[in-house]
């Protein structure tokens, strides 16, 4: 393979910028950027110089070296560290490509580093989203999947598949010989088709870690549900105010809640208005509950329940909910048995000052229950996107289509050819079977420099 290079840190202002340089010329490139031998080095050493671009000096920085194959591709690679600043690192970079590489194309390097050996494909995939996570549970999650649990998963699944397939091609071979049982059979699809129904659940469960818990809060006017949202948020997201009706249209921010990502909706508060604007915040709100994965309905300590109340318990009933009573510096109004009955029990109702910022750690302990995302193990593995999701779902497509077979007695041989696809969708998953189109079409997403 020809030697590329690309800035392999943000394309922003820094204290540094790091360039990446790949393949069998990679010292020789950095080399002639440095004016002096970097092959002489050893793996995971680094050297102090000065920086030109033929005989113009850029910068002073360090190059690392990495040998093949105890690189991240698996090939020679440097790594050039200069001053981070937007222009210097561009020009560094083109003193790397004046000297013999070529610019890398999105996500080369990992590609690279999967055709090498050093990565499978579902474990390179796995590194734009430890790029991209954006809580703690889900940066946890990607780094298992990094490291393989995926591809053990698959495996584990695949030899399932690959065991029942010999045993009925030994069947159809000496039939004489090999005693068939169909209900053990039937057994033994049954429960590969379990455990790829379950890999098809992680991919929403996970798609929920990542992206986050779409949550609304509601509740009638003046019930705290922005000095709720600014306790979440730990700023002062929405405007609070005495004036009823203040939140008119959807304020949302996305926070970390004890390692669950949120995606807060603080809604207009539901009532009777004649104000066409605040109407259509109600509106919206209505909206929001629909699409919402989690409601957090405020109600007023210091108040009895009203209609509107219970409107919006009516409105919310069948979601998942947490009851926030708020204003508990006030005195005790709010029917606390009634809204116990109501939300399906006292384990999903807090009673909390929001003003107070000690209320958050209670809060937040009831918002993580609730969102019941902790008890799917995604650590285990899990299906992190589309590509691999069609996969599943078709390989359970196939091991059904067996099922059927073998309980309408359809020859075996049928059900062994099925189990033969069912091995290749997931091989193409694991990237153990898969055809250069899908490769280039996963590291397309990728950023250059990756």
């Amino acid at each position: 393979m020809d030697t590329i290079a690309a800035i392999a840190t943000p394309n922003m202002a820094g204290s540094i910028a790091t360039i990446r340089i790949s393949g069998g010329d990679a010292f020789a490139v950095a080399g002639k950027v440095f004016r002096r031998p970097v092959d002489d080095m050893a793996g995971y050493t680094a050297r102090y110089g000065r920086i030109y671009d033929g005989d113009t000096e850029l910068d002073n920085g360090v190059v690392l070296v990495f040998r093949a194959p105890k690189s991240y591709t698996g090939e020679y690679v440097a790594e050039i560290t200069c001053h981070g600043g937007v222009y210097v690192a561009r020009r560094v970079l083109q003193a790397c490509l004046n000297a013999g590489a070529r610019l890398a194309e999105p996500g080369e390097f990992t590609k690279r580093a999967v055709l090498n050996g050093k990565l499978t494909l579902t474990q390179a995939e796995s590194v734009i989203d430890v790029i991209n996570a954006q809580s703690e549970r889900y940066l946890a999650c990607c780094n298992a999947q990094k490291s393989g649990a995926l591809e053990r998963e698959i495996e584990r699944i695949a030899g399932q598949v690959l065991s029942l397939s010999a045993h009925i091609s030994a069947w159809i071979d000496y039939p004489d010989e090999i005693d068939e049982e169909p209900t053990k059979v039937l057994r033994q699809l049954s429960d590969v088709r379990l455990e790829l129904s379950r890999l098809v659940q992680s991919y929403d469960v996970a798609k929920t870690v990542r992206d986050g818990v779409i949550t609304a809060i509601v509740g009638k006017p003046n019930a705290g549900k922005s000095t709720l949202m600014n306790l979440l948020t730990r700023k002062q997201r929405s405007i609070v105010t005495d004036v009823p009706g203040t939140t008119r249209d959807v304020v949302e921010e996305t926070v970390d809640i004890g390692g669950t990502l949120l995606r807060l909706c603080d809604c207009a508060g539901i009532r009777e208005s004649d104000d066409v604007v605040e109407r259509i915040g109600i509106e919206y709100m209505y909206s929001r509950i629909e699409e919402a994965a989690l409601v957090i309905a405020v109600f007023d300590n210091s108040r009895a329940l009203e209609k509107d109340d219970y409107d919006l318990i009516e409105r919310i009933r069948g979601k998942s909910c947490v009851c926030v009573v708020n204003k508990s510096d006030l005195p005790d109004v709010v029917d606390l048995a009634a809204l116990s009955a109501e939300f399906g029990g006292a384990e999903r109702v807090v009673r909390i000052c929001a003003k107070n910022p000690e209320a958050l750690q209670t809060l937040s302990d009831v918002i993580v229950k609730a969102c019941d995302v902790s008890s799917f193990d995604l650590s285990a593995g899990f299906i992190a996107n589309e590509r691999q999701r069609l996969c599943v779902i078709q390989a359970r497509e196939l091991v059904e289509q067996a099922i059927a077979g073998i309980e309408s007695n359809a020859p075996l041989d049928t059900t062994g050819f099925l189990l033969e696809q069912v091995l290749e969708e997931l091989y193409r998953l694991s990237g153990k079977s898969v055809s250069a189109d899908i490769i280039n079409e996963v590291f397309e997403k990728f950023c250059v420099g990756k």
